[in-house]
């Protein structure tokens, strides 16, 4: 798949986990009307070039992340690998715009509408002419090229993003669980993550 990656900006970046370095990067994917472009910002702390760096690829997650949704447990995995790059002293987080597993935000809230009535995520994404998981992870593994990063400690519970880093000539030396408490609502949620979309859990 051609790309072109290019950075666009980057600035210091305090936050409460502790002081990052932003940068935000563009790609262009595809060739004539299928060309498209994707965006994603990479927080970076500390030396993450001496020795394989915790690494998190996170997908954007507007009603999770930003409004604290407990229909999944995208913001309890955010705030739990900034808090471990934070502990570790060095990590990169990257942050992509692919909400609802690439699908978008209306036609997430209408897979959700959909849930509301008996469907599980994977179904409900098929229903409305979907794949299961839209997502191909192909810019992170370019963003980390860029950084000057060729192997990561992997914070995911996902293994086709480590098999798609290491297609992409980033070696993954060890996936760390990123592993949220579950509640009620979320339940279902990660019951179809490990059945169908063949995450990884310790616990479940």
């Amino acid at each position: 798949m051609s790309s072109s990656l290019r950075p666009v900006a980057s600035a210091d970046f305090p936050t409460r986990w502790g002081k990052f370095r932003i940068y935000g990067f563009e790609a262009e994917y595809g060739s004539g009307a299928g060309r498209r472009k994707e965006e994603a910002v990479a927080l970076v702390m500390g030396d993450v070039r001496s020795a394989p760096p915790l690494a998190r690829i996170h997908s954007q997650c507007l009603t999770g992340d930003v409004f604290g949704s407990l229909r999944c447990d995208c913001r309890q995995q955010l705030e739990m690998a900034l808090a471990m790059i934070a502990e570790q002293g060095a990590g990169v987080l990257i942050y992509e715009q692919q909400e609802g597993r690439g699908i978008g935000l209306m036609p997430k809230l209408r897979a959700y509408e959909l849930q509301d009535s008996g469907l599980d995520t994977v179904e409900a994404n098929e229903k409305l002419g979907f794949k299961a998981d839209h997502r191909e992870f192909a810019l992170p593994a370019e963003i980390f090229k860029s950084l000057g990063i060729l192997r990561v400690r992997l914070l995911s519970n996902n293994p086709e993003k480590v098999a798609a880093l290491e297609r992409a000539g980033v070696q993954v030396t060890e996936r760390v669980p990123c592993e949220a408490a579950p509640n009620a609502y979320a339940e279902d949620y990660l019951k179809t993550k490990k059945e169908k979309l063949g995450h990884l859990f310790s616990s479940r």
